[in-house]
C-alpha cells in the first residue's frame, strides 16, 4: 500500500485498534484528533489547539503511574522528522496543512480490541471503576476527563486499560463539578441496573444504544415501588421528576460553575466521583448470579469423570506439543479449557453466548493474573459491523479472522448443527477462516445424552451423522492429526489447517 486516504482513517471510538488493513471509518467524532493504523501501527494525529492538553497529559506523574501499571494506553510522541515522513507516505492532508495537527501520537497495540456490548456486567464495571480511579486521580495534577464513556476502555485480556487519551484535559481548578456525570450514568449505572433488576442482557441494550439508556427510558420500565426505591430513585425518578419541570434553565444546568476555593472544588468533585463509585458497586454483577450453563463444568453433565479427565489430558498434551500462542476457544463456558491455554502461555480469547459464564470466566481468570479475554458472543450470531456506516465498531468475525493459530471447538459442534440448523460444511469452513493453523474439535455422535436432547425428535435429520462423514467434511480444510475416543460416543480431533491446494499451512 503507497498511501491512505481520508476515507481509510480509522476511529473506533477513540480506541487504540489495528488488525489487518486500515479500516474505512473516518475519524470524525473528536475534533481534539483521529486515529490511523498503518503497517500495523496506531498513530493518533492531535490538532494544534490541543497540543497544550497533550503536553500536561504527558508531564502527568498520575498518567505516568497509570501507564506503568498498563492501565492507560501507553504511547510516544513522534519527532518532527518522523511525523513528516509518515504524513508525506501516506499523502494525508495535514502533511500540507501545519495548522490543522502537527502533533502524532504513536501508541501500542491493544491485542484484541472488544466493545462494550460484548462485555458481560463484570467488565463494564470494571471499566466503570478505572474511569471513576483516573478522574480522581487525575485532580492531583490539574487534570480531568471531558467524557465518560465504556467506549474510552479497551481489555488487555482480563484488565481494563484506557485509551482516549485525548479525554485527559486540563481542567479549571475552581470548577465544582464533573461534566461527564449524566454520560457516564447513562453509560454505565443505568445499564447495569437495567440489566441486575430486570434480567435484560448488556448486548441487547447497548448494540442498539451507543449512548447508553436515559432516565426516561428506565423509568417506564419500573413500578410504583422500585420508583421509591435506590438505585432507581435517585439515578431515575428523581432526574424524571425534576426534568418535568420543563426546560427552563436547560441550558444552565450544563454551564460551568464555579467555586472561589480551588479546594472546595476538589473536595466538592470528589464526593461525586466517590458517590458514582459507590453506585457503581452495588449495581454491578453478583457473584451469587446463576444461569442455564453456568454450573455446566461443575455438574458434568454430559461428561463422567473419566471422560473429562481424558479430555483435558488431550488439551493438554495439544498445549504442550504446538505452544499457540493466540488461542480463540468458541463455546468456552466457565473456561476450564481457556484457563488451561492461558496456564500454558497462549494469549487467549474465550468467547460464550451465556453471560453469567462468562462473567465468572472473567473473575477467574483476574484473579489469576491470566491472559484470557472473556467475551459475550454467539457464535451462531456474532457481533456485526456498528456505528456510522456500519465502520466505527467492526464485526467480531472481521476482527478475528487472521488472529489466531488455534481455535477450540469443544462441546459445541452439535449445538450449531442441530440447535442453528448450521450445516457441517459451514462449521469447518468458519473454523478454518479463525485459525491460521491449528483446531481442537469435539465430535458428538447422535446417541450422545445431549445430542439426543436436542434433537427433540428430529432424528432423522442426522442419522447420517457420523465420524467418518465428519472427517470426510474436516480434510477438504484441514489435515486429521490426532484423533482420540472418549468412553461413549464423543471424540477428540487435532487438525491442522491446509491451504487450498492441500499442502499443510505453515506454522
Amino acid at each position: 500500500m503507497d498511501s491512505v486516504s481520508l476515507s481509510q482513517i480509522n476511529q473506533i471510538g477513540n480506541a487504540t485498534i489495528g488488525l489487518g488493513p486500515p479500516l474505512r471509518a473516518p475519524s470524525f467524532r473528536d475534533p481534539a484528533g483521529r486515529l490511523i493504523e498503518a503497517d500495523g501501527r496506531i498513530f493518533r494525529w492531535v490538532s494544534r489547539v490541543h497540543r497544550d492538553d497533550l503536553l500536561a497529559y504527558q508531564s502527568s506523574p498520575v498518567v505516568r503511574r497509570h501507564v506503568e501499571a498498563a492501565q492507560i494506553v501507553s504511547s510516544r510522541m513522534l519527532e518532527q522528522f518522523e511525523a513528516k515522513e509518515l504524513a508525506k507516505r501516506y499523502d494525508l492532508p495535514e502533511a500540507d496543512n501545519p495548522d490543522s495537527a502537527d502533533v502524532i501520537l504513536e501508541h501500542e497495540r491493544i491485542p484484541f480490541p472488544s466493545f462494550p456490548y460484548e462485555w458481560p456486567a463484570e467488565m463494564l464495571e470494571a471499566a466503570g471503576q478505572l474511569t471513576i480511579e483516573l478522574a480522581g486521580g487525575l485532580l492531583a495534577d490539574g487534570l480531568g476527563l471531558k467524557d465518560a464513556t465504556p467506549y474510552n476502555v479497551l481489555f488487555r485480556g482480563p484488565a481494563p486499560v484506557f485509551v482516549d487519551v485525548l479525554s485527559i484535559e486540563r481542567r479549571d481548578p475552581r470548577e465544582p463539578l464533573w461534566m461527564p456525570y449524566a454520560q457516564f450514568v447513562r453509560t454505565f449505572l443505568l445499564p447495569l441496573v437495567v440489566h441486575k433488576r430486570f434480567g435484560v442482557l448488556l448486548d441487547s441494550l447497548l448494540l442498539a444504544r451507543r449512548d447508553g439508556l436515559e432516565p426516561d427510558d428506565v423509568y417506564r420500565m419500573c413500578g410504583l415501588l422500585a420508583k421509591l426505591r435506590p438505585p432507581i430513585l435517585t439515578l431515575v425518578s428523581f432526574p424524571v421528576w425534576l426534568g418535568a419541570r420543563g426546560d427552563r434553565g436547560h441550558a444552565q444546568k450544563y454551564s460551568k460553575r464555579q467555586v472561589r476555593d480551588p479546594e472546595q472544588a476538589r473536595y466538592i468533585l470528589g464526593n461525586i466521583l466517590g458517590g458514582l463509585q459507590r453506585q457503581l458497586s452495588r449495581v454491578g454483577a453478583s457473584e451469587k448470579a446463576r444461569s442455564r450453563w453456568s454450573d455446566y463444568v461443575e455438574t458434568c453433565e454430559s461428561y463422567t469423570e473419566a471422560q473429562l479427565a481424558q479430555k483435558t489430558a488431550f488439551i493438554d498434551r495439544m498445549l504442550e506439543q504446538t505452544r499457540p500462542r493466540r488461542l480463540l476457544d468458541a463455546g468456552a463456558n466457565t473456561g476450564l479449557f481457556s484457563l488451561r491455554a492461558a496456564r500454558a502461555g497462549a494469549s487467549v480469547v474465550a468467547i460464550d453466548s451465556d453471560a453469567v459464564a462468562v462473567g465468572r470466566l472473567w473473575r477467574q481468570a483476574r484473579a489469576e493474573h491470566l491472559d484470557v479475554l472473556p467475551l459475550v458472543v454467539n457464535l451462531a450470531r456474532p457481533s456485526p459491523s456498528v456505528g456510522w456506516r456500519n465502520g466505527e465498531c467492526p464485526a467480531f468475525l472481521d476482527r478475528a479472522r487472521g488472529t489466531f493459530d488455534a481455535i477450540f471447538l469443544l462441546a459445541l459442534l452439535h449445538h450449531l448443527l442441530v440447535t442453528e440448523r448450521i450445516p457441517l460444511e459451514e462449521i469447518i469452513d468458519l473454523a478454518a477462516d479463525l485459525t491460521t493453523d491449528l483446531a481442537v474439535i469435539e465430535f458428538v455422535g447422535t446417541d450422545d445424552p445431549m445430542f439426543q436432547r436436542l434433537l427433540r425428535g428430529r432424528d432423522a435429520l442426522y442419522e447420517h451423522l457420523t465420524p467418518e462423514v465428519f472427517e470426510a467434511a474436516a480434510r477438504k480444510r484441514f489435515r486429521i492429526v490426532r484423533s482420540e475416543q472418549l468412553p461413549g460416543s464423543r471424540r477428540l480431533y487435532l487438525l491442522q489447517k491446509t491451504s487450498p491446494s492441500g499442502i499443510d499451512a505453515a506454522r
